[in-house]
């Protein structure tokens, strides 16, 4: 089973990649960041994010697309920009055809570290130890996205769906 797992946002959307079989510990295949630019358009960078992640759904084609669910922000524009980013990476996972789960930030943090509150730092390390790395390269949207992906491997593992 492959997991993509993606942290949504306008300016950079992190992606991870992860395989898990049964029984077995999640394994990273690929990770990184999608950046549009900002000198762009708003319509302009949604359009570019759209292409850039159905490139990426099209070369690795994921099993499954995990998502993290928004969740209220103070920043009303920042939240709106979220959202319209998310509508473009739930519609190019759809025109796939890719099953795709919503996870809160506290769902995944509980998941990773047994609790809802924990920090950023405490989650990145979750995730190296869970996928047996050193480090991850590149912005907290790429710890983010993979903690997203090792997240809905535990969600699976544990319904038992598992069919590799």
């Amino acid at each position: 089973m492959l997991i993509l797992g993606i942290d949504p946002g306008t300016g950079r959307t992190g992606y991870g990649l992860v395989r898990i079989e049964s029984g077995q510990s999640p394994i990273l295949v690929s990770c990184g960041c999608i950046e549009t630019d900002k000198d762009m358009l708003p319509h302009e960078r949604l359009k570019d994010l759209f292409l850039q992640l159905g490139s990426l759904i099209k070369e690795h084609k994921p099993d499954v697309m995990a998502v993290e669910k928004l969740f209220f922000n103070r920043n009303i524009t920042t939240a709106m920009g979220v959202c319209e980013a998310r509508g473009v990476i739930l519609l190019a996972a759809s025109l796939e055809s890719v099953p795709i789960f919503e996870y809160t930030p506290i769902q995944v943090k509980e998941a990773l570290t047994g609790y809802g509150r924990a920090s950023k730092a405490e989650v990145k390390e979750m995730v190296k130890i869970h996928l047996s790395v050193d480090r991850i390269k590149g912005p907290d949207d790429v710890s983010d996205a993979l903690a997203i992906a090792v997240c809905h491997s535990f969600s699976y593992e544990f319904a038992g769906d598992l069919n590799d």
